[in-house]
């Protein structure tokens, strides 16, 4: 009897906490398979190049030439000699890769160039004697900085070789230091001993844009993932523009505009560079 109650008695609790026990449970939430998500690759196919070159040639395209003035009427001529030295050059960029094959980037170039001529007169240098010439050793120096636009053609990778061709346009700011013409009196119908030392005339460099284009070919070496070792050769054309102005005594004499002009510049460069991939 007593047994048949504590039974009744358990059974009658079991049913007084379900409810409350049915109140506070939450059913589990299921939920669809969630799609994996893929990351967006930003940048990919950008690079930023760097290089540095050097002229193993540079050549004026024509003759160095200058005005003359003698108070009235202009002249024209030509130096005697006339070259320019080779020099390093350094340049940075930025690219896209459009395929496989084909990239284009833009860059900045700066180089200097030494320039060295010499011209001759049948006049007297200035201070000079009567019956005596003249002739005088010229230098200066151009910088150039060139914004080119360049594109390429990719030729197929084999085991981390890939050669490439390439061409670009764009223009060059051309920057000529002061012309310093060191004159010396050439013996004539008179001698010139005694004259002393020779003299100095500087004249004030120019500076222009000139158009440029360019020609390019060579390999890159795969060194990384995302970094490559560029070798390659570059030819560069620039058009000639103004060199120097006038001397002082020519301006106080009237002349005006610029006195010397270059005849731009063919330059074959060797350069080499690092190209690092953006992903």
């Amino acid at each position: 009897m007593c047994r048949s109650v504590f039974l009744l008695a358990a059974a009658v609790s079991l049913v007084a906490v379900h409810p409350a026990l049915t109140a506070d449970y939450d059913a589990p939430v299921i939920f669809e398979d969630v799609p994996n998500l893929v990351p967006v690759e930003i940048g990919t196919g950008w690079y930023l190049r760097g290089d540095i070159g050097y002229h193993i040639d540079t050549e004026p395209r024509d003759t160095f030439t200058y005005r003359t003035f003698d108070g009235v009427n202009y002249g024209a001529e030509a130096f005697d000699t006339g070259s320019l030295g080779e020099d390093i050059t350094f340049g940075i960029g930025v690219g896209y890769s459009f395929t496989d094959l084909l990239r284009a980037d833009v860059t900045v170039d700066r180089f200097t160039s030494s320039f060295s001529g010499s011209t001759s007169f049948s006049a007297p240098c200035p201070g000079g004697p009567a019956g005596t010439a003249c002739r005088s050793d010229d230098a200066s120096e151009l910088t150039g900085y060139s914004v080119m636009l360049n594109g390429y053609v990719d030729l197929g990778t084999v085991v981390g070789f890939t050669p490439y061709v390439g061409a670009g346009a764009g223009y060059t700011y051309a920057r000529w230091d002061d012309l310093e013409s060191r004159t010396f009196c050439v013996d004539g119908a008179t001698g010139c001993a005694g004259t002393g030392p020779a003299g100095t005339i500087t004249r004030a460099g120019e500076s222009d844009w000139r158009f440029t284009y360019a020609l390019m070919a060579g390999v890159t070496y795969d060194m990384s993932d995302n970094m490559k070792l560029d070798v390659g050769y570059r030819y560069r054309r620039i058009d000639g523009g103004d060199m120097f102005g006038w001397d002082n005594a020519s301006a106080a004499a009237g002349a005006t505009g610029s006195q010397g002009e270059d005849p731009g510049l063919s330059s074959h460069e060797i350069r080499v560079g690092l190209r690092l991939e953006l992903w």
